[in-house]
């Protein structure tokens, strides 16, 4: 049992040394259902509709209602005590942007999967962002899943500011739901 024991200690100090190692050169796992599931990297691009991108929401409205609510989760790497959270950029400063219940439109163009749910799952009203329609001021970004219908995102808390975006990423190898294998 002793030896199990140890060998089990080992295998995980051995595995967290890897983590450790593997984000310190870039690399991000995603188990969340906003993106792909995978191993992505970071990347030197510009933040630009299509980019996936992580960052940090501060603490307040609807952002606090999700974390209550449990949909964002509590972690370090965020000053305000939460975790990053992963989306697509799905429009830029200057696009104009209409979110009905029916779904978001980007200059007219419906995306898919953002249609807005009225209630979460165990009932409660879910949150609308304000105004319902607007043009991007050229510091704010609209961030969407674009593989989960169910993801908490812009439709329900809004655009986010540019300077919460703390790296842009890129998959490497992705697979399960809202993804096909690649890599």
């Amino acid at each position: 049992m002793h030896c199990v024991c140890v060998g089990l200690f080992g295998a995980l100090l051995a595995a967290l040394v890897l983590l450790e190692a593997g984000y310190a050169m870039g690399l991000r796992l995603n188990f969340t259902r906003s993106l792909p599931l995978g191993l992505y990297r970071v990347v030197n691009r510009p933040v630009e509709r299509g980019a996936y991108v992580r960052f940090c929401p501060p603490r307040g409205g609807a952002i606090a209602l999700g974390m209550e609510r449990g949909y964002l989760h509590a972690g370090e790497v965020c000053a305000n005590g939460y975790l990053p959270l992963l989306k697509r950029v799905a429009a830029v400063g200057g696009a104009w942007v209409l979110a009905q219940d029916d779904g978001v439109r980007v200059d007219g163009r419906l995306l898919p999967l953002s249609a807005h749910l009225a209630v979460d799952a165990a009932g409660r009203p879910m949150p609308r962002p304000s105004p319902t329609q607007l043009q991007l001021a050229p510091s704010q970004l609209w961030v969407m899943s674009d593989t989960n219908s169910h993801s908490f995102d812009s439709r329900y808390f809004g655009p986010i500011d540019r300077a919460w975006v703390m790296e842009v990423i890129e998959p490497v190898a992705t697979w399960g739901p809202g993804g096909t294998w690649s890599g």
